[in-house]
């Protein structure tokens, strides 16, 4: 009977089995330090480097994390990529003594972020919530309109009105500009292309 206690301790142990499923996802994700404005470039130099070095089956994975904004600039909408995090980069990978140095000594990588000289894997939670947010259908409009600002309506029927602005909804590009019409403030929907500052 007392062996029986043994026999359990020893299935307790195949814990790591844990382990081996996470080898099924294939390697864990790392925060790589670029030279800032980098980014890109030092993914490319990794991808190729992966391919000449034959480590397809250790680093899977390059991520530069982005997000579409929409600035306005000299009077047109630009649709652009946004680093969430610059100078970082995201590498899914087996982590070894070989695919270590190789992203190492990638031209444009500095460091692997960790615990003093360790690499440390973000969390997958982490990792969850940077894919969510690259992922995010509404551009973002960058804008330097502000409420209460008074502005010129530069395009459509109220051209060379004045006004001010009553609201500003960056997800949409849109702003209510209140337009004094025969003596009353009245709302008027515009887009960020048709109004100026004052």
């Amino acid at each position: 009977m007392k062996e029986e206690p043994k026999e359990d301790k020893t299935d307790n142990t195949q814990q790591p089995a844990t382990d081996d499923q996470k080898s099924v996802d294939k390697g864990q994700w790392f925060v790589v330090h670029t030279y800032s404005g980098h980014e890109n470039k030092a993914a490319a130099a990794l991808k190729q480097r992966i391919t000449a070095m034959n480590l397809g089956g250790k680093i899977y994975e390059i991520v530069v994390p982005t997000r579409n904004i929409v600035q306005v600039r000299h009077g047109k909408k630009e649709e652009s990529k946004e680093k969430i995090f610059p100078g970082y980069i995201l590498v899914r990978m087996d982590l070894d003594d070989e695919s270590w140095l190789a992203v190492r000594t990638t031209p444009g990588v500095t460091a692997f972020v960790g615990m003093g000289h360790k690499p440390t894997p973000i969390s997958d939670s982490e990792v969850k919530a940077i894919m969510q947010f690259m992922k995010l259908e509404a551009p973002k409009f960058k804008t330097k309109f502000s409420t209460g600002e008074a502005v010129k309506i530069i395009d459509g029927p109220f051209a060379d009105f004045l006004g001010s602005i009553d609201s500003v909804d960056e997800t949409r590009g849109k702003v209510k500009v209140l337009v004094s019409i025969f003596g009353r403030e009245t709302p008027v929907e515009l887009d960020f292309l048709q109004i100026a500052k004052l």
